[in-house]
């Protein structure tokens, strides 16, 4: 039986490939989570996915996770810098969560420095573009061993 890692994306995620490519990336979002998927796999993990553009979806999910999935990944997106039930949900999950950005948020707009999410995360991968997902993946295989 493998074990179930959760991947959630946040809000406009959905649009990677034709939002703002010089930020994100010509990559989409399925190539993304495909290539996550496929590290996974390597690792005998189980990647199980879900995107949302509402707060509500993505905080039910983690709820959902708790006792169920051994790990989160998750790019939280805009979400990142204001939701605190986002964030409340995460501090309640047992077990590894890794916060995840395309982008490097830290060399943006002053506003995507802080993160809600930082403090209740295990760790940070950010500005290695789609890259990133295979090490988030990475990461949390290293965790769980």
């Amino acid at each position: 039986m493998a074990v179930t890692v959760l991947l959630l994306s946040g809000p406009n995620l959905n649009l990677l490939g034709i939002r703002e490519p010089e930020i994100y990336g010509a990559a989409t979002l399925a190539d993304h989570v495909a290539q996550a998927s496929d590290v996974a796999a390597g690792l005998g993990l189980e990647l199980e996915h879900l995107q949302s553009n509402h707060e509500g979806a993505l905080v039910e999910a983690v709820h959902g996770a708790r006792g169920r999935v051994a790990a989160i990944i998750v790019n939280a997106a805009a979400m990142t810098h204001y939701s605190w039930s986002l964030r409340d949900a995460l501090a309640a999950f047992e077990g590894p969560v890794v916060e995840l950005h395309l982008s490097n948020t830290a060399a943006r707009e002053p506003w995507r420095h802080t993160s809600v999410v930082t403090p209740v995360a295990t760790g940070v991968i950010a500005g290695f573009g789609g890259l990133g997902y295979g090490l988030a993946v990475e990461a949390v295989g290293r965790l769980l061993r």
